[in-house]
């Protein structure tokens, strides 16, 4: 008998947690640019009883996204999509930052919704420093959203020249996320199906451990202690989340983004985190 597809791209802590929650029954594909460090992710579900495979994808590549997802196909129609893919400013250039996680995801969004079924779900997973920046005009937010993949690069506000750093960059490219999703939902919606977007913050990661031992180590702990969760997240509680948006329950929750940050979001905004209270925290040094 032929299993629904789940494609999860990364093989990251968070797209495992999410896994572990919604993969029972369906066949997993895993696409990552590096299969063979993906290996541990696959044993992992392998002997926890779920059937898994890893196939090769890189999201800095149209041709690569295309490849996976008919590759993904072969093994079943796809019925959810759990997209935890993408690179840290900590760990990329800017260049690299908008090509993986900004057009990446745009055209990720955009293939998956030329063949997910009708009742299909996705969820991609973006971050609370999209929320962290300067506001957009609304005519950028829209560009943002509906701009076509191919020509999305050239906008404006993407050009190198007027991105402050790789962390402006990894905002924008969050940003960009968010409005995508809502855009992406109209879309997947003509064909019965919803996607939606989670904003998590300071989750505890391997991957957020360097950054905690980085060059914004400081910064990053200084957020957590003084949101109103007083503490970082953990990848089951963004799993948490990822769980009911593609379950039966949330069938009238599609285009929308939750943050899952444990408030810092609205300490920055409101609380003890915002600029000009803390040193550092000024817009564009972090």
């Amino acid at each position: 008998m032929t299993k629904d597809v789940l494609l999860v791209t990364g093989a990251g802590q968070i797209g495992l947690a999410i896994v572990r929650r919604i993969g029972y029954g369906k066949k997993i594909v895993i696409a990552t640019r590096r299969p063979e460090k993906a290996q541990e992710t696959l044993n992992t579900l392998t002997n926890a009883g779920f059937d898994a495979v890893v196939i090769e994808m890189n999201m800095a590549s149209r041709e690569s996204i295309v490849n996976a997802v008919k590759t993904a196909q072969e093994y079943g129609p796809i019925k959810m999509l759990v997209n935890a893919a993408g690179v840290s400013p900590s760990q990329a250039t800017i260049e690299q930052i908008l090509q993986v996680d900004l057009l990446g995801t745009a055209i990720l969004l955009e293939e998956v919704r030329k063949v997910i079924v009708p009742g299909g779900v996705g969820v991609t997973i973006s971050s609370q420093s999209g929320w962290r920046m300067k506001q957009l005009t609304p005519e950028e937010d829209r560009a943002l959203a509906m701009t076509p993949t191919e020509e999305l690069l050239g906008l404006e506000i993407l050009q190198p020249e007027n991105i402050v750093n790789t962390l402006h960059a990894y905002q924008l490219a969050k940003r960009c996320n968010e409005k995508r999703v809502m855009y992406e939902a109209v879309e997947w919606g003509k064909r019965g199906a919803r996607i939606n977007d989670i904003a998590p913050g300071i989750i505890v990661t391997p991957l957020a451990v360097d950054e905690f031992n980085g060059l914004r180590g400081d910064f990053y702990k200084n957020m957590f202690a003084k949101c109103p969760a007083g503490r970082p997240g953990t990848t089951d509680e963004v799993a948490d989340v990822a769980e009911l948006l593609m379950s039966e329950r949330a069938q009238f929750i599609t285009g929308s983004t939750f943050l899952v940050d444990g408030g810092a979001t609205a300490s920055y905004y409101y609380g003890p985190l915002q600029p000009g209270l803390e040193t550092g925290m000024e817009e564009g040094k972090q």
